[in-house]
């Protein structure tokens, strides 16, 4: 059950897991307050993993709006700080130390945090208990693709209670470097770099110092020293210009050529060393230029597959780290470039490996299935967590805050719907001026930088027809509508944004029938190998020749329960020979200028 280290770009040595199994119970009636009311503790579950996985050893997919988990460890007071962090929990925690209440946070998708120092027992054994709240009916809070009903329905999959990502401690110094932000600056050769204290207050008087080495390999690049100011750094970087053989080129960061930059970064106090970890970045850009979406300031087509990121005995947590691994690996065998992480804030340890192996990922807010002020209160909350955790993640190319008008469904009729979407769009752009950004993918566009459209037609026939060399642009909008819904809102007509096929496919096909699925689920169906490789390849050639388009998004990466229109079952084997996907995917599209 190794998970790595969960923080990647921000990774000191001292650390503890606090994975592997906890005492467990379930509160549905919400009897107990404090940890002092539990008794009995009638189970044990492996964290990670939540109560409704096989994995867990619990397995219980029923109702269970409340549930209860604890564990001792051992951990002695010392000069330093103890800070005990949790990777995700679903949805609302509560978390005391020795009985204490340590922090409270809500979310469940995000990370938070407590400085436990002052809890700890002096005899250094310890106890933390947390309490979970996940009401399955409620809709009200961003759930993404978890289920409201006892069984998977639809596009519906079995919910995610409770904690499922790592929790661990970290020893800090009494003042230590709390957050850290990467923003590259390709024109320049320039990364940004800003960091911010966290533990005892600084003042005027304190000699705080941040030095920060970038390497690329054995080559460095700078070794730069930063004053402390307020408890804060935030300069740039720049690498110097050697001249005509500008190996700077070198550096920069694709899918084809995923380079990243090594750093590492110490925290002085006068001549003193307190505080160093471990870090990277890259050079790489992104941004939208009149119809094309632009990759280090060249045109870049975007070959991208839906990922759910579910597995059958785990749910939404990954069984370990080489499984997140292997997914970025199997994206990429099959010729895609890219992700559309599909409702879902996707483990940080995926992003480190997609940085690492080159994958770019879209990264899009699970949705609420009401519109309530409560809502999109929670929405915006959680949406700027994650958007601060991810923000330095190289492979991170676009943000979604809404996906088919999910929680918002009267966007042509009820003002305030709207401004929820333009809200997202702008908030979005203000907390990441770096990034396109998609108010709405699949239909009912306002505020967007790139039009993201949803379209399940089977027919190759039909889509040349719809978005063929001889549809102009205005013509589509004007009069298309696929799935019944309108392209753009009344008074956002398309100002000449990238045009994106962000859902096609959705081909049902299970050759290996996943045990207790008792129907499968998809868009169109296939009954051979045969008859689902052709498709496919139709599909893809169609879309891949559609000069309209500056890229794909093809349904999807892997069977996910019922809904079996994967590129690969459940388990992560192939339907069809990966090689023969990629030689589809990755087919030429010579005729359109600059686009690779």
């Amino acid at each position: 059950m190794d998970f790595g280290y969960p923080r990647p770009q921000l990774e000191r040595a001292n650390w503890t897991a606090l994975n592997g199994p906890w005492r467990f119970c379930f509160d549905p009636e919400r009897r107990f307050g404090e940890p002092s009311d539990l008794q009995d503790w009638p189970l044990t579950i492996q964290v990670p993993y939540p109560p409704e996985s096989q994995a867990s050893g619990v397995g219980d997919r029923g109702f269970h709006p409340v549930c209860w988990y604890e564990r001792d460890f051992e951990v002695r007071p010392a000069d330093d700080r103890v800070i005990l962090r949790f990777g995700a929990v679903d949805y609302a925690a509560r978390v005391w130390v020795n009985g204490h209440l340590a922090v409270e946070h809500q979310g469940g998708h995000t990370p938070f945090s407590a400085d436990i120092t002052h809890l700890l027992d002096a005899s250094g054994r310890q106890v933390v208990t947390v309490r979970v709240e996940d009401d399955p009916a409620d809709l009200s809070k961003p759930r993404g693709k978890q289920d409201w009903q006892l069984e998977p329905h639809s596009i519906w999959y079995p919910r995610t209670s409770g904690i499922w990502q790592t929790v661990w401690l970290e020893r800090v110094p009494r003042t230590y470097v709390d957050k850290i932000r990467w923003t590259p600056r390709v024109e320049g050769y320039a990364i940004g770099f800003e960091a911010q204290l966290g533990g005892d207050a600084c003042d005027e008087t304190d000699d705080f110092a941040m030095e920060v080495t970038l390497r690329h390999g054995e080559r460095l690049l700078a070794r730069d020293r930063y004053q402390v100011v307020e408890g804060e750094v935030d300069r740039f970087i720049v690498l110097s210009d050697p001249g005509i053989d500008d190996y700077r080129n070198e550096l920069l960061w694709s899918p084809e050529r995923p380079t990243l930059l090594d750093a590492t970064v110490k925290l002085f106090r006068g001549g003193q060393l307190i505080d160093e970890f471990r870090s990277y970045t890259a050079l790489r850009s992104v941004h939208i230029l009149r119809d094309r979406f632009m990759l280090n300031g060249r045109p870049y087509l975007l070959r991208m597959v839906l990922d759910q990121g579910y597995w059958p005995d785990t749910l939404l947590a990954a069984p370990g780290d080489e499984a997140l691994r292997r997914d970025v690996e199997l994206a990429k065998a099959m010729g895609f470039n890219g992700v559309r992480k599909h409702q879902k804030i996707e483990d940080p340890r995926y992003l480190y490996w997609a940085d690492r192996l080159g994958l770019l990922v879209w990264e899009e807010m699970p949705s609420a299935y009401r519109f309530t002020r409560t809502a999109i209160q929670r929405m915006v909350a959680e949406w700027s967590e994650a958007m601060d955790r991810d923000y330095s993640h190289p492979c991170v190319i676009v943000w979604v805050p809404f996906n088919e008008s999910w929680g918002v469904p009267e966007l042509t009729a009820i003002r305030e719907q709207r401004h929820a979407v333009e809200a997202l769009y702008h908030l979005t752009k203000t907390l990441d001026a770096t990034r396109p950004v998609i108010g709405n993918d699949g239909w009912e566009s306002s505020a967007t930088d790139i039009i993201g459209i949803h379209d399940y037609d089977a027919n190759t026939e039909h889509l040349r027809q719809r978005y063929g060399s001889e549809i102009q642009p205005e013509q589509l909008f004007d009069r298309r509508r696929p799935g019944g819904r309108i392209l753009t809102l009344d008074g956002y007509p398309h100002r000449g944004q990238p045009i994106m096929l962000t859902e096609f496919g959705g081909i049902a096909y299970q050759p290996k029938p996943e045990p207790g699925v008792k129907k499968i689920w998809g868009y169109t169906a296939a009954r051979t190998e045969r008859e689902f490789g052709q498709m496919f390849e139709e599909l893809i050639q169609t879309v891949v020749h559609t000069a309209l388009f500056s890229g794909f998004c093809y349904t999807q990466f892997a069977d996910t329960f019922q809904e079996a229109n994967g590129l690969l079952n459940a388990d992560r084997t192939p339907k069809l020979p990966l090689e023969r996907v990629a030689r589809a995917v990755k087919e030429s599209r010579t005729y359109i200028p600059g686009v690779v």
